[in-house]
C-alpha cells in the first residue's frame, strides 16, 4: 500500500480520537479505495466501489464489500466524492440517507479538487459541520440531525446523477462516466476513419457502448463484439444500449490483459486518473491489445495527440499507421502481421526485406 494524502487527510479525526468507529456494528465507506492510512480499521469498514482496479485493490488488502443498492443504515459514512459535480453531490445525499440518526458523514478532498466548495455541500445538506487541513486536503463531517437535514436539498441531489437520454435518445448516460453527456470528438473521429470491419472484436474501455453500436450499425460482418470496461456504472449502461446486440459483456481490468483471440479490437484507452495523466493506462491498453489478436488481427485506436504512445505501439506491433490526425487526436492502425510475412515467402536464395514499420506514410526499422 502507498500514501494517498486523501486517505491520510480522511483518517485523521480517526486517529485523532475526535471520531469513533462503531463498537458495534460496521462503518460504511462510499468510493472507497485501499491505502495506509485505513489499514487498521478494515475489519470495522464495509467498502462500496464501482471501479474494478479500486475494488480489487481494496479485497486484496482485506476489506470488505457491499452491493451498491444496500439500503442499511449506518452509525458512521465515509465518503471520498468524485470530481464531476453532479455525480458527487449524489454521492453526498445518498451518504446522509445512508446514516442512522446521530450518526455522522465525513468526507475528504483535495484542495485542489474544490475541497471548500464540497465541505460547502455537505453543510447545506446537513446544517452543520467540522473540519482538519493537512497534506493540501481537507477533512470535514457532520452529525446527522434528523430535524436540520435539508430535506428538499437532499431528494433534489439524490436525483442529480440519474440514468438519462443523450443524444436525442440513442444512448444511455449519466454523470461522471467519460464524456458523459455526448459524444467524445476523439470517439467519432476513430468512427470515421475505421475500415470495413468483420469477425469477432473487442471494445477495451467501452463506456456506455459508443463505439461498439457503431461498429455494429456499420459492419453486417462483425459477428461479435466484447466490451470490456472496468466502471460497472458505465457497463451497465452498455447493457442497455447494446440491447439485441451480439455482445458479452466483461467488468475488468484491461491492464492486466484480456485473453481470447479477436480479429479486430478498437480502443479509446483511458489516459487521466483524476486530474492527473497516467499514460501507463494506455500503454497497458496497448500491450493487452496485441497479446489478444489473431495473427492477422488489427488494433484500431483514438488518441489525444501529446500523448507518448506511439512507441509503444511499435514496440507491441509490427506495423503501425496514422489513419487520421486532426489536430487534436490521433487514430492507429497497429497490426501483429508485417507487410512483408504477409505476402509469399521469399525462396531460399533470395534476401527477404528487413522487418519494417510504417508509421505516418514512412518506413521505420524497429528498434532493437
Amino acid at each position: 500500500m502507498m500514501h494517498d494524502p486523501v486517505l491520510d487527510t480522511l483518517a485523521l479525526p480517526l486517529n485523532d480520537g475526535l471520531i469513533d468507529l462503531p463498537a458495534d456494528g460496521k462503518a460504511l465507506f462510499l468510493r472507497a479505495r485501499s491505502g495506509l492510512a485505513l489499514r487498521d480499521y478494515r475489519a470495522q469498514l464495509v467498502c462500496e466501489q464501482t471501479f474494478k482496479p479500486a475494488l480489487e485493490a481494496l479485497t486484496q488488502q482485506g476489506f470488505s464489500a457491499r452491493p451498491e443498492d444496500d439500503d442499511a443504515l449506518y452509525p458512521l459514512t465515509l465518503v471520498l466524492p468524485p470530481r464531476q459535480r453532479d455525480e458527487y453531490r449524489a454521492l453526498l445525499a445518498r451518504a446522509v440517507t445512508s446514516t442512522a440518526d446521530g450518526g455522522i458523514v465525513m468526507a475528504s478532498v483535495s484542495n485542489l479538487e474544490g475541497a471548500k466548495t464540497v465541505e460547502g455541500d455537505l453543510k447545506a445538506l446537513t446544517g452543520d459541520i467540522s473540519n482538519l487541513s493537512k497534506h493540501k486536503c481537507r477533512v470535514f463531517w457532520a452529525q446527522i440531525n434528523a430535524g436540520k437535514l435539508n430535506r428538499d436539498l437532499i431528494e433534489a441531489w439524490s436525483k442529480l446523477d440519474a440514468v438519462r437520454p443523450i443524444e436525442g435518445g440513442r444512448f444511455l448516460s449519466r454523470p461522471g462516466l467519460f464524456a458523459w453527456d455526448r459524444i467524445d470528438a476523439g470517439s467519432k473521429l476513430l468512427v470515421q476513419n475505421l475500415p470495413p470491419l468483420s469477425g469477432h472484436g473487442a471494445d477495451l474501455g467501452a463506456g456506455f457502448g459508443y463505439l461498439t453500436a457503431e461498429i455494429m450499425a456499420r459492419n453486417a460482418a462483425t459477428t461479435k463484439m466484447e466490451v470490456f470496461e472496468a466502471e460497472q456504472r458505465a457497463l451497465d449502461l452498455a447493457r442497455q444500449n447494446l440491447t439485441g446486440l451480439a455482445v458479452d459483456y466483461h467488468w475488468q481490468d484491461v491492464t492486466s490483459g484480456i485473453g481470447g483471440e479477436f480479429d479486430f479490437i478498437v480502443s479509446n484507452p483511458p489516459f487521466h486518473i483524476d486530474r492527473a495523466d497516467k499514460h501507463d493506462l494506455g500503454k497497458a491498453f496497448i500491450r493487452s491489445a496485441a497479446a489478444a489478436l489473431k495473427p492477422k488481427g488489427a488494433f484500431y485506436m483514438v488518441a489525444n495527440r501529446h500523448l507518448p504512445y506511439e512507441d509503444t505501439l511499435k514496440t507491441a506491433f509490427k506495423v503501425v499507421k496514422i489513419l487520421a490526425d486532426d489536430g487534436a487526436y490521433k487514430v492507429f492502425e497497429a497490426s501483429t502481421q508485417s507487410e512483408t510475412s504477409a505476402k509469399k515467402k521469399p525462396r531460399r536464395h533470395e534476401t527477404a526485406e528487413p522487418k519494417s514499420t510504417l508509421f505516418k506514410g514512412e518506413t521505420l526499422r524497429r528498434r532493437s
